[in-house]
Order: C-alpha cells, then sequence, then structure tokens
C-alpha cells in the first residue's frame, strides 16, 4: 500500500491559523486571538444546539419581545447567553452589547475590547430548518481600562472595528472573519470538533446574476428601489431572498450578488442594526472586494447615536451595488 494516501492532511485549523496570524506582529498580546477562540467556542456550542434543536425543546416563541420589539425565539434567548457566557469566561471582554439586550452587558472592565453581537440572526427560520447565523463585531475601548465601559467605547463607526465575523449554520457550518487582512473562511469538522479553513482570502466577485430583497415590500420601497427591482427582472436576473441576513450575504458574497434591504413605510429608517449587523457584514464586503452603503453614504462611515440604531443596507459586488444606487440619482432628477 502506498503510504503517501495514509494519514492525509486535515487542513489547518482555526486555533493554528490565528496563532499564525498572531506571530506575523511583534506587538500582538494575544488578546484578540483569545476573543475570537471565544466566540468560535459558543460557536460549536450554538451549532450542537440548532441540530439538537427539536430533540431539547428549544424551537419556537419565547414568549417575549426582545428590545427591538420583535419576537424572541428560544433559540435567540439561548444564543446570547451562550455568547455572553463565553465571552465573559474567556476573559478578553469588557462588554457586550446584543441585539436581545437593552442595555450594555458589562463583564471585565480591566479588558480592552467591546463585542457587539446579533446572537441569532434569522432565528424564525429554525423551525423550518432553513440557515441561520451568527454576526459579530469587535472594537477596542476609548475610555481607560479599568475604569467603567463609556456609551463612546460602543458608539463608534465602523472604520473602528479590529475585528468582525459571522458563523454561518447551515448544510456545514462556517465561521467567517477578518482582522482587516482579508476574509478568511473556516468550516467546522464535526467529527473533529474543529473549524479547518477552508477559503483562505475570500473574494467577492466584482458582478453578478443575484438580486436579494424582500419583494413582498415592493410596494412601500421607495421609487428608485422599485425601478432598480424591475430592472433586475426585465435583465432576466435571479431573485434569490432567504430571510436570513448571514446566509444571503454568505451566498452572494461566494457567487455575485446584492442584498438590499430599503427603508419602508413602516421602517424609515430601515430594520437592520447598524453596530452588530451592518458593520461587521459591510467590513467583511469590502475586504473581499464588495461595497456596503446605506443608499447615501459608506455603512462604515456612519457614526452611530444609539446602541440599537438601524440602517437600510445596500451590500455586495461592487458593480452591482454601484448600479443600483446609481437610481437613487436617476430618481433625485426625475423628482
Amino acid at each position: 500500500m502506498n503510504k503517501s494516501k495514509l494519514g492525509l492532511p486535515i487542513g489547518t485549523t482555526l486555533d493554528r491559523f490565528i496563532k499564525q496570524k498572531e506571530d506575523e506582529f511583534s506587538s500582538a498580546t494575544g488578546e484578540l486571538s483569545q476573543l475570537l477562540r471565544d466566540i468560535a467556542l459558543a460557536g460549536k456550542i450554538i451549532n450542537k444546539e440548532v441540530n439538537k434543536s427539536g430533540l431539547l425543546d428549544i424551537t419556537g416563541g419565547f414568549g417575549e419581545k426582545n428590545v427591538q420589539g420583535e419576537d424572541q425565539q428560544k433559540l435567540d434567548v439561548v444564543a446570547d447567553i451562550r455568547f455572553t457566557r463565553a465571552l465573559k469566561n474567556g476573559g478578553m471582554t469588557c462588554a457586550v452589547v446584543s441585539e436581545e439586550e437593552q442595555e450594555i452587558i458589562h463583564l471585565n472592565p480591566n479588558c480592552r475590547y467591546v463585542v457587539a453581537i446579533d446572537p441569532l440572526d434569522g432565528s424564525s427560520n429554525i423551525d423550518v430548518n432553513v440557515s441561520i447565523g451568527t454576526i459579530f463585531s469587535i472594537y477596542k475601548r476609548i475610555s481607560p481600562v479599568g475604569g467603567p465601559v463609556q456609551d463612546e467605547d460602543v458608539l463608534q463607526k465602523g472604520t473602528e472595528q479590529v475585528a468582525a465575523g459571522y458563523i454561518l449554520y447551515g448544510s456545514s457550518t462556517m465561521l467567517v472573519y477578518t482582522t482587516g487582512r482579508g476574509v478568511h473562511g473556516f468550516t467546522l469538522e464535526p467529527s473533529l470538533g474543529e473549524f479547518v479553513l477552508s477559503h483562505n482570502k475570500m473574494k467577492s466577485p466584482k458582478d453578478g446574476k443575484i438580486y436579494s430583497i424582500n419583494e413582498g415590500n415592493y410596494f412601500a420601497f421607495d421609487e428608485w428601489v422599485r425601478a432598480y427591482v424591475d430592472d433586475c427582472k426585465k435583465k432576466g436576473m435571479t431573485a434569490r431572498y432567504i430571510g436570513s441576513l448571514v446566509a444571503d450575504f454568505h451566498r452572494n458574497m461566494m457567487k455575485g450578488g446584492i442584498y438590499l434591504y430599503p427603508n419602508t413605510e413602516k421602517a424609515p429608517n430601515g430594520k437592520l442594526r447598524l453596530l452588530y449587523e451592518c458593520n461587521a457584514l459591510a467590513f467583511i464586503a469590502e475586504q473581499s472586494g464588495g461595497v456596503a452603503t446605506n443608499g447615501k453614504e459608506r455603512i462604515l462611515d456612519i457614526q452611530p447615536t444609539t446602541f440599537h440604531q438601524r440602517s437600510p443596507l445596500y451590500i455586495g459586488s461592487s458593480e452591482m451595488v454601484e448600479y443600483a444606487t446609481s437610481f437613487i440619482k436617476a430618481d433625485t432628477v426625475a423628482g
């Protein structure tokens, strides 16, 4: 037997990859690396609970509403607990801002990093076995270490992110993140319980044929959005909308596409949250060669004023986003 066919390598694990990147910088303290490991650990736990949710009786509604006024699912609450606990026990996070909590969750005041997180995006899809995800954004605090975390530590522009990423719980579970030096994707190898590098230096196609939007709100959109959607249909483009932000974004980044979540009559400021949804995905989009805007300005340049601030979002392949937003100018001229 040819020995070369035995003991084939499994690839680079997330831990090893993080350590390699850390070694490239003499000033690295290891804190951010540990923080990413903490998030990965919580992601593994959530993956297990998502896969067994029907057996564990944690599907369906929790019976309460979150800070956004949305019905909480049981897994929303479970994921919020798991990630907060992992970040607390990891000892590298001074505070967490979560979609599920009204105020800042204060952890260790002697730490330098703030985490903004949507613990479980698209959780209503759990009951019908559709892909869901976690979105996270990491900032370095502004106020002195050791003191209480201030609002200014959280309310930072997306340009100040030191890392961002998401975990996609789908046919396979993937963790995708960036620290501003490219986008890297890791797939969970379930028998080993390890995230293994599967997508190194991910790049989004400049153009594509997929548009993702909830067309049920068509008549509530601004005129320019309707005009763009009509244009997509006339060109025979492919409409794909899962209703899970992470899944829609991931597909479009891989294949080339645009995701649109405009403001509507009921949500004049948009629906997606700037701090822990838009900023994180915008950082990843730009690092992979894509574009993210609210229709008027770059997402990463927006100064947040509240923890749960909402924003419209147009994100994806650069040429598609630029073409879509050109309809705003045409609409303005026509107006």
